[in-house]
């Protein structure tokens, strides 16, 4: 992965490429149930690596929920942790108080790595046979633009479910740090 800075904006070239098959992986919920990626074939499946203390997850939240209420059985949403200090109980009470669910564990961040997530909030959005349509950010709010005029993610969802690509089809994530080991 590569970063360039830019001013205030960092730009990262991701490790997944738009239009590819991505690789499976199997991590256990916060109740010990494995969930294996390729399970989920022939769904739109939404990767959300995301954190219980991240003030942009917690933002993204209540807009993600609710547009998950829109959804029928065709998108699944998979919340992914890989924030190695937030404890099982803090990501628990976190995720419910929320209404965010599943959310899985990569507490050794294999996974992050594997997608080359750098931030939390980072959306990755795979059509129904496993193909990566989308990655970065879940709209276009970020310090200097406190108001989201574009929902990317909703936005591509949307496109995905009319049989269409999304456009654009990658953008900067925008959010905290992901801090990998």
């Amino acid at each position: 992965m590569i970063f360039c800075n830019l001013g205030w904006r960092k730009v990262v070239t991701p490790v997944l490429s738009t239009g590819n098959l991505v690789p499976d992986f199997c991590l256990n919920d916060l109740e010990g149930r494995p969930q294996r990626l390729s399970d989920l074939r022939g769904k739109i499946v939404v990767l959300y690596f995301w954190s219980a203390e991240c003030a942009w997850c917690h933002r993204v939240d209540g807009a993600l929920v609710e547009l998950t209420h829109t959804w029928d059985e065709q998108v699944v949403l998979l919340a992914i942790s890989a924030n190695q200090e937030e404890s099982h109980e803090t990501l628990w009470k976190e995720a419910k108080a929320r209404g965010i669910g599943p959310v899985l564990r990569d507490a050794d961040q294999k996974i992050a790595r594997l997608y080359g997530a750098v931030t939390t909030p980072q959306f990755f959005i795979l059509d129904a046979s496993g193909v990566l349509r989308y990655q970065g950010a879940f709209d276009n709010v970020s310090f200097r633009q406190r108001t989201a005029t574009r929902y990317y993610a909703a936005d591509a969802l949307q496109a995905l479910l009319e049989g269409l690509s999304p456009d654009p089809s990658e953008t900067p994530p925008y959010g905290c740090a992901l801090t990998l080991f």
